[in-house]
């Protein structure tokens, strides 16, 4: 029998624990489920306090999230701080580095990608397309982001706005579910700008990159980037 009901102020703090210890490293209880081996149910269960775990069961899960048993009985502890905490994690992207995406109608850049679980994901993109035929459907994703213009000029097409042009310095902060597209409104072959895109979920850059590789997948083998 790999899990026991217990006293209901036990499990409740169990459950408090390691519902706060999950939140803290950003996971849902599914990625939960996934990192420890352990059935979604049961863990649904523990946190709201319907279940206690036996030994082997704390263990498989404190291992899967790479965490000490006593985080799961001090609420202190396993309760993340006030405000996020101090990471220390830092990355520099240098000219020309990053991970490519490129299409007939845009080229997107995302660095500082050697960092996981980023609330914010920055890239450089440089946009071709100059019409919403080329460019295919309005994106939508998670979160809210910022489009600053580096250089060339940018038309901001969004699902609620009329377009707006956005000249060289010009930056637009939007929300990130709205249909939206950048399309290349000067004279120069393309136009550039930077993106900082952010969300709570942990699977934002997964989500852009995503998103973005549905135009790769369209080009043919000899057009694909490396």
């Amino acid at each position: 029998m790999s899990e026991i009901t217990t006293s209901e102020g036990a499990n409740s703090q169990l459950g408090h624990c390691l519902k706060a210890a999950r939140q803290a490293r950003g996971l849902t209880l599914k990625q939960v489920a996934e990192r420890t081996g352990m059935a979604l149910s049961t863990l649904s269960k523990v946190e709201n306090g319907l279940m206690s775990l036996t030994y082997d069961k704390l263990l498989q899960l404190t291992s899967g999230l790479k965490m000490e048993i006593a985080e799961l009985f001090n609420p202190a502890v396993a309760a993340p701080a006030p405000g996020r905490p101090v990471t220390a994690r830092r990355s520099i992207s240098r000219a020309g580095q990053g991970q490519l995406i490129n299409t007939k109608f845009y080229t997107y850049t995302y660095q500082c990608t050697d960092l996981i679980g980023k609330r914010m994901v920055p890239i450089v993109a440089e946009v071709r397309a100059r019409s919403l035929d080329e460019f295919g459907p309005l994106l939508r994703h998670a979160g809210e982001e910022y489009f600053l213009v580096t250089s060339g000029r940018v038309s901001v097409h969004t699902e609620f706005y009329a377009p707006e042009i956005l000249g060289e310095g010009d930056g637009i902060y939007l929300d990130s579910t709205m249909g939206h597209a950048y399309l290349n409104a000067g004279e120069a072959a393309s136009a550039k700008g930077v993106c900082l895109c952010t969300s709570e979920a942990p699977d934002l850059y997964d989500q852009l990159r995503q998103i973005a590789s549905r135009d790769v997948a369209s080009l043919g083998d000899d057009e694909l980037p490396p």
